[in-house]
């Protein structure tokens, strides 16, 4: 359980509680759930229930007991098992591979896309919230952010409020490829 307080940190501030809120949540002392988080407390089995309960994940999981919880913790992604990423409607025709494993609990989303040659429909575009980064790994892009239009190369990238209307697609003669790192 040595990763426990940063998982509790983590998981209360990816679902946008206070500590009010979590103590409301499990019936625990916003000065308890605090120590736990600081690492200044071990928590009973039964905390940990009411806390997993809290969060809607599993014991293992929470407290990493098991082998696929451990590699939550530290995920290592060899390129050959990175998994395609499906993704039905507009902007299907975009191919994504995951960056993070089996990791379930994360503050950013990382993967690489392999932009179309052609945007799929003139109004596709993908504005949610957060902010995003684009680093252009092979190939050429021309990426569009809210009004602005610009040409990557390999090596250049971009920065930008996600909630701005987005889209990109390659302008090499090959096939370009993309890291995206999404922060939620």
């Amino acid at each position: 359980m040595i990763d426990l307080p940063h998982r509790l940190r983590t998981l209360r501030r990816q679902q946008t509680l206070s500590l009010e809120q979590l103590a409301q949540r499990t019936g625990l002392t916003k000065s308890y759930l605090s120590k736990l988080e600081r690492g200044l407390s071990e928590p009973s089995i039964s905390t940990v229930l009411r806390l997993a309960e809290a969060y809607g994940v599993g014991v293992s999981q929470l407290v990493g007991a098991d082998d696929a919880a451990q590699d939550e913790v530290v995920s290592v992604v060899r390129v050959a098992d990175r998994e395609a990423l499906q993704r039905g409607g507009l902007g299907s025709e975009y191919h994504y591979e995951s960056l993070a494993g089996r990791r379930k609990v994360k503050a950013m989303e990382p993967f690489v896309v392999h932009p179309p040659r052609d945007f799929p429909d003139a109004a596709a575009v993908f504005p949610h919230p957060g902010e995003e980064f684009l680093l252009v790994l092979k190939g050429a892009i021309e990426v569009y952010v809210g009004e602005r239009q610009f040409r990557l190369e390999t090596g250049d990238s971009v920065y930008f409020d996600s909630e701005l209307p987005h889209r990109m697609r390659t302008v090499s003669r090959a096939m370009a490829e993309v890291l995206v790192v999404a922060a939620h």
